[in-house]
């Protein structure tokens, strides 16, 4: 149960809260009775407090006592000018998040949202320091999980060394590929396969994603515009003192270092990073022979089986992300993908064999969150059945 307290005096805030829906904001001047209105009268009642800035010794004053006077609280700051040095400050005295102090109604309702759906993870009993957003995996997973690892090494342990002797003796280069991934909670481990290419691999990778494409981003190519990237962007804007830029009354312009460009245009590009987050390559010549075999029936997965026995993964789950793929789902319509355990086979990986592997880079996506906010014992089971009838890919990818 979540309620929501505004400290401050500032009547443009008080009015945008009363327009959140479904919510009844209490308003306080001072911070003693934002701690009274704080006060819980049931069991697991919660707050956030939205605190208006003001001076910073009067507000470090009031933030600590409330943190103090309350231990179920979430301060959100609504500040204009913060520095560096202003952050730190406050971070320390305990606030949890920000917000601009002229953000919408809507901003205003998603921020309340998120911390809602998230309630059961962000109140608890430890300090607020310590209070984040974790995934921690259930008992009943991780005892299949070491079973069937346990299981699965002894019943393929002549495929895996048949395997390691075809890839010693088509190149050269260790039989084990270790990639820094992310899993669960933005952890990062080491992801083993079986090398299904090259030794320079990951050198070659831009080079190669240049001239064979990357397939997800021309699935989110739009045929009549293509966006610029940032560079060329910020070289076709550039503007002298001398120049005069006809721009509408209503345009918000960012300004560079070495560019000017509109936020429309800045927020465009922004959105076609995130979307073609995930990269894959069609006929990718990095591959070798035995690569290409081994991954058209998955045998280069079976290493990971000791990355679940660590317990860095789990039988099914949500597949594990380089970082170049994962640092651009950090916003909050993505955290949830990572509020679930990585796995061997997943949701997506089954619906996209299903489709013959065309799937957008949003479609997994979603149907990563969709695993991460919906996944019990059953559909776990429903996933690997499926995998066991659709582990030969269709296309060589």
């Amino acid at each position: 149960m979540i309620g929501v307290v505004y400290l401050g005096s500032n009547p443009k805030t008080e009015e945008r809260l009363r327009y959140i829906p479904g919510r009844l904001v209490q308003y306080t001047r001072n911070y003693k009775d934002a701690a009274s209105a704080c006060s819980t009268h049931v069991r697991n009642e919660h707050f956030i407090v939205f605190y208006e800035q003001s001076e910073q010794s009067a507000d470090i004053n009031a933030i600590t006592y409330l943190k103090k006077k309350n231990k179920h609280i979430y301060i959100i700051l609504l500040t204009k000018d913060f520095t560096p040095e202003d952050r730190s400050v406050y971070q320390k005295s305990g606030i949890n998040d920000t917000l601009d102090c002229n953000a919408s109604i809507t901003e205003l309702n998603k921020k309340i949202q998120f911390i809602s759906d998230r309630e059961n993870m962000l109140f608890d009993d430890q300090q607020a320091k310590y209070r984040m957003l974790r995934f921690k995996i259930p008992a009943w997973k991780r005892i299949f999980d070491v079973f069937f690892a346990l299981i699965m090494l002894i019943l393929t342990s002549p495929i895996f060394i048949l395997t390691a002797i075809a890839i010693r003796l088509e190149s050269k280069g260790p039989i084990i590929f270790k990639s820094k991934r992310v899993g669960a909670n933005y952890t990062i481990f080491n992801f083993l396969k079986f090398r299904s290419m090259y030794q320079d691999a990951e050198e070659r990778l831009k080079d190669v994603a240049k001239e064979a494409g990357n397939q997800y981003a021309e699935m989110n190519k739009q045929p009549e515009q293509q966006p610029k990237n940032m560079a060329s962007l910020g070289a076709d804007m550039m503007i002298s003192d001398d120049t005069d830029m006809m721009i509408s009354d209503d345009e918000v312009m960012l300004v560079g270092d070495d560019f000017v460009i509109s936020e429309t245009d800045y927020s465009k590009e922004k959105k076609e990073e995130i979307a073609n987050a995930f990269v894959k390559i069609e006929n990718d010549p990095r591959v070798t022979k035995v690569g290409k075999f081994i991954r058209k029936f998955s045998i280069d997965e079976l290493p990971q089986l000791f990355n679940i026995l660590k317990g860095d993964m789990s039988v099914v789950g949500n597949r594990p992300l380089p970082l170049y793929e994962a640092e651009k789902l950090t916003i909050d319509t993505s955290i949830d993908r990572f509020m679930a355990p990585a796995g061997l086979t997943g949701l997506w990986q089954v619906e996209e064999r299903g489709k013959g592997g065309m799937m957008s880079a949003e479609e997994r996506k979603q149907l990563d969150i969709k695993y991460g906010q919906t996944y019990n014992f059953w559909l776990d089971m429903k996933i690997l059945f499926r995998t066991f009838f659709a582990f030969v890919q269709k296309e060589n990818v």
